[in-house]
């Protein structure tokens, strides 16, 4: 890309993630780097009890440590503060566990580059192949889609994906205001309701590659339980 190119940002959210952290952040810079860009790669160290800090530390990227753990949307909201105050024009999440893969960051970022989006989520069920996560939760990704297909009238694929890419616009709503547990589903009824441009993108996901999910069965149910009545709140305070 030529001198004019957007200043882009990387917000990678961890939570004891000392296994895969150092891979994940270098394949962004290796990736990003091949599209003639250079990213500012953020990582926000959610209160992790293992070496997570100490993996990125002499990486070429930003490292924010919270003292205690605060849970992914309020890590993920710190990591968008400091682009927003950075002057970054666009920016990509992607998580920390190696799910995400950094080749597929060009595709999240086509619509933001050509305009025709606000916000951009990478779902791993557009296309084909790829890991397609476990039973359960796709049982959970389905739930939360159909939730959102009766509350926005719209459909979308994977609502769970924290695979996302948005522009300063979308940014400037969330730094303001961000589900703070696991704010994926409610973020996109947030964007939805206040008007955003919200598409889909199909992208080739990896299954983790280290560790394990923060998210068991108790956990998850309460996730759904919470998200739900957190979405039905969005939509009610919101006005069109």
């Amino acid at each position: 890309m030529d001198p004019a190119s957007p200043h882009i940002a990387v917000v990678v959210p961890a939570y004891n993630e000392e296994e895969s952290i150092r891979v994940v952040v270098t394949d962004v810079l290796c990736s990003l780097e091949r599209l003639g860009l250079t990213p500012d790669v953020i990582v926000v160290d959610d209160g992790s009890t293992d070496g997570t800090a100490s993996a990125v530390r002499t990486l070429p990227c930003v490292l924010l440590s919270l003292p205690f753990n605060v849970g992914k949307g309020a890590a993920t909201q710190l990591g968008f503060r400091y682009t927003y105050a950075r002057n970054c024009e666009l920016v990509v999440q992607i998580d920390a566990d190696g799910q995400h893969p950094a080749n597929e960051i060009g595709t999240l970022l086509g619509p933001l580059l050509s305009g025709s989006a606000d916000v951009v989520i990478g779902s791993r069920f557009l296309g084909r192949g790829g890991s397609q996560s476990t039973f359960g939760r796709r049982i959970g990704i389905r739930y939360f889609n159909v939730l959102q297909g009766l509350l926005l009238r719209r459909h979308f694929t994977d609502s769970t994906s924290g695979f996302r890419a948005m522009n300063r616009k979308a940014l400037t709503e969330c730094i303001e205001e961000y589900p703070y547990r696991y704010p994926e589903p409610e973020a996109i009824v947030m964007f939805t309701r206040r008007k955003l441009r919200v598409v889909e993108v199909a992208v080739h996901m990896n299954d983790r590659s280290t560790g394990q999910s923060s998210i068991g069965m108790s956990e998850g149910l309460l996730y759904m339980f919470r998200s739900t009545l957190a979405m039905l709140l969005t939509v009610l305070r919101t006005h069109n």
